[in-house]
């Protein structure tokens, strides 16, 4: 996981700046589950009024509620309101001044507003217990008539209420203020008797939900707004409208900041995926040979694309999802405790069966997401190695075979894909049960707390919208847990490459070249390949000079390019010392050492381009005259030359569109346009025929006479007229010295000589052969 997010420490300012937008787009996610529940609540049920004390009262109303408040009440019931046209408007004031006078106030206005529209039994209930009577007195006496016996003109009027099982019935009531009043006025009542009153009033709202207390609270505000004339159709829908637009307005910020998100990370992610190829190729470029073994090409082909892909898509979702989680959940657990719902037990609930559901699944699938990518490195290899091969394997009548060791690798894959995608189809089915299965527990327990009147069904919608977002979060985690340990790998094998550090290296303090005459000394060299068990190269020890030509021939196998890449240092020698006009070369820069040779391998390799780009390809300044005397001496004027464009005709990847003979000419050409002081020709002739062969040994010899020339070569003819003769034999130097001397002093390299060429070509007499023999 460090590995991940140590290559988003560049970018440190882009994701501050996605951190504060995650903040905004929370805040702006978080913010809109609190408008429905106000739309509904405050909108919809409460017609838009959001306090318990009305805008506007008549005069009437404003002066008959005071009767039953405490002096406390009485001062801030009128410092709340001026006289205004024979109203009482309600002046202007703050959220939370309203907020504490609806909560000292409530109790007193919804008694005033319940002894306005007393139910006709409840009235005669009421009056029997005032008056001492018995409550039989009362039952046949019409409300205008037990006013005429207190002596108060009394109506009755019809008002909509919810019976117990919530539908709407018409019943008589009567506003019972007015004898109250007359009783205080009389004598016949004093106001602790009415405070008295108020305290069983108050008992029985205790046992009432506070928001149902509010809500009826609410309607009294509401009435006496409609009955001070203001339009409460209006104020309901203005209120609609405000928060509708609010919303809309959140929606819209909660947009652009996603896309902003989005930009950002994605920046980022992309910015991460380029350093990551970047700092890859530059190291493998820097690899040595070594290095080369150690890691396949298809694993590296692999680890620079499919890896790094990985590491670049999860950086994103890492910055768009992992990082807003939290946040959201947070957000989310704070906006539901202050809701004060008391659910909170049935979210953990689902937290814990969510987790275990997601840990049983990924237990099962982690093994299989783990030994992905090396089944990606494997069809990989196959791929590139029938592609590569394609032309012998037609040759050969392998294509059956072939397609099914790719068929093979394919399955193998496709099988462990299908696998982690079919547990992992059980994600999604398993998490939208158990939401479901959330949402009903919610509504479950809500409708019974809405039922008891402690919460609203605003409130329990906001309540499961939070909910969701929560468990929304944890899935995003848990989604995440998923794909972060395959990035892990990925991270992992490309954290290897960028690790390893070349076997070779420049050393601290490096020596100057001083002169510059190409004299190659090799000082009894031994060499070993990493991790093998026995040297290659046996104590080498020979001189190559300039202007001479030291030839090198033996057995396939033998180590003669082992022997030429010590000299570039494709590899360093495991014991004794190559040097280069006296220097080690291990002391020199592989620079300064490089570009004192002209390297032509084994396997002629060109660049897709053109011709001359190719031969400028070891010095970029190299002008037209000096590519074409370069093709010329390595005879290849003829064919560029019959081509339509001549030095700018294209070359396709791997000079696929050229002859192998074709390419061995312009590899050499390259190598002889860069004009140095060392030519290494690592069996480059082997691809021509022998005429010409001989004339671009010929022009060679005329054209680089102050340069050291070594060759490694088949074919006796190639190196007949070399000056410096090596024969090797299972890593030895067996025979040393010009043709003539090594026909008459080394078995071997007579034996590959008699294998070539006749006896006369050879120029052996009789005896001589016979003494070999």
């Amino acid at each position: 996981m460090s590995k991940i997010f140590k290559n988003m420490i560049p970018y440190w300012k882009s994701i501050l700046v996605i951190l504060v937008l995650l903040f905004v787009q929370a805040w702006c996610d978080l913010s809109l589950p609190s408008y429905t529940s106000d739309i509904i609540d405050v909108g919809i049920q409460n017609s838009g009024v959001e306090h318990v004390t009305p805008k506007r009262i008549t005069e009437e109303e404003f002066q008959t509620a005071e009767f039953i408040m405490t002096d406390d009440e009485v001062d801030l019931w009128e410092s709340l309101y001026t006289k205004k046209d024979g109203y009482y408007e309600r002046n202007k004031a703050s959220e939370k001044e309203l907020d504490e006078a609806d909560d000292t106030l409530t109790v007193a206005l919804l008694m005033n507003y319940q002894m306005g529209a007393m139910e006709e039994d409840t009235f005669k209930q009421l009056m029997a217990q005032q008056t001492g009577q018995d409550a039989s007195v009362f039952e046949n006496m019409t409300i205008e008539q037990i006013g005429e016996m207190m002596h108060v003109e009394l109506k009755s009027f019809q008002q909509e209420k919810e019976d117990d099982d919530g539908n709407k019935v018409k019943v008589t009531c009567v506003d019972v203020r007015p004898i109250f009043a007359a009783m205080l006025e009389s004598g016949q009542m004093d106001k602790d008797t009415v405070l008295s009153m108020r305290d069983s009033m108050e008992k029985t709202l205790d046992t009432m939900g506070s928001s149902l207390v509010k809500s009826m609270g609410i309607a009294y505000a509401v009435s006496a707004d409609k009955a001070a004339g203001l339009d409460v159709d209006q104020i309901q829908k203005t209120y609609l409208l405000t928060a509708g637009l609010k919303m809309v307005g959140m929606a819209l910020l909660m947009g652009v900041v996603t896309v902003l998100v989005g930009l950002f990370a994605s920046r980022v992610g992309a910015g991460i995926g380029r350093d990551l190829r970047e700092k890859v190729f530059k190291r493998v470029v820097g690899f040595s040979n070594a290095e080369m073994d150690q890691f396949s090409t298809a694993s590296l082909i692999t680890r620079s694309t499919n890896d790094i892909q990985q590491i670049q898509m999860v950086s994103v979702m890492v910055l768009r999802m992992i990082a807003y989680a939290p946040i959201l959940g947070i957000g989310g657990v704070l906006k539901v405790m202050k809701t004060g719902a008391g659910m909170e037990w049935i979210i953990v609930l689902a937290i814990i069966v969510i987790l275990g559901y997601v840990m049983l699944l990924v237990s099962l699938a982690m093994p299989k997401f783990k030994l992905m990518q090396k089944l990606v490195d494997n069809i990989n290899l196959v791929s590139r190695e029938i592609l590569t091969g394609l032309s012998v394997i037609r040759a050969f009548g392998r294509e059956d075979k072939e397609e099914e060791r790719f068929d093979g690798a394919n399955k193998e894959l496709t099988k462990t894909t299908l696998f982690t995608n079919r547990v992992m189809t059980f994600m999604m089915p398993g998490m939208m049960m158990i939401m479901n299965v959330l949402t009903v527990g919610i509504v479950w327990v809500g409708a019974h707390k809405i039922d008891a009147g402690t919460m609203q069904v605003g409130a329990m919608t906001a309540f499961i919208t939070y909910a969701m977002m929560i468990v929304m979060s944890f899935l995003m985690l848990t989604m995440m847990s998923i794909m972060l340990p395959r990035a892990a790998v990925a991270a992992g094998r490309i954290d290897e490459v960028i690790q390893t550090e070349s076997s070779i290296q420049d050393v601290k303090n490096p020596e100057q070249l001083e002169v510059h005459n190409g004299v190659v000394r090799f000082d009894h060299v031994n060499f070993r390949y990493p991790g093998a068990e026995e040297d290659v190269l046996h104590d080498i020890d020979f001189v190559a000079e300039p202007g001479k030509t030291t030839a090198i021939i033996g057995s396939t196998g033998c180590g003669k390019s082992t022997l030429v890449n010590l000299i570039p240092r494709l590899y360093d020698v495991t014991g004794g010392k190559i040097t280069l006009d006296g220097k080690d070369i291990r002391n020199i820069t592989m620079k300064d050492l490089r570009d004192e040779i002209g390297f032509v391998p084994q396997k002629g390799v060109l660049f897709s381009g053109t011709i001359a780009s190719n031969l400028r390809f070891g010095k970029d300044d190299a002008t037209d005259a000096e590519i074409e005397k370069a093709a010329a001496i390595a005879q290849a004027t003829e064919f560029i030359e019959a081509k339509d464009d001549k030095y700018e005709t294209a070359i396709a990847q791997g000079g696929t569109n050229v002859s192998g003979g074709q390419k061995q000419r312009l590899a050499i050409a390259r190598a002889i346009a860069k004009d140095p002081k060392i030519f290494i020709f690592d069996d480059s002739f082997s691809a021509l025929d022998l005429k010409t062969d001989a004339a671009l040994r010929k022009a060679l010899a005329e054209n680089v006479k102050d340069s050291t020339v070594i060759i490694v070569a088949q074919r006796i003819s190639t190196i007949l007229h070399a000056e410096q003769i090596l024969v090797l034999d299972d890593g030895k130097v067996v025979g040393k010295g010009t043709h003539e001397e090594l026909l008459r002093s080394c078995e071997v390299y007579q034996e590959i000589a008699k294998s070539q060429l006749s006896e006369k070509e050879l120029g052996l007499k009789e005896s001589e052969v016979a003494d070999h023999e």
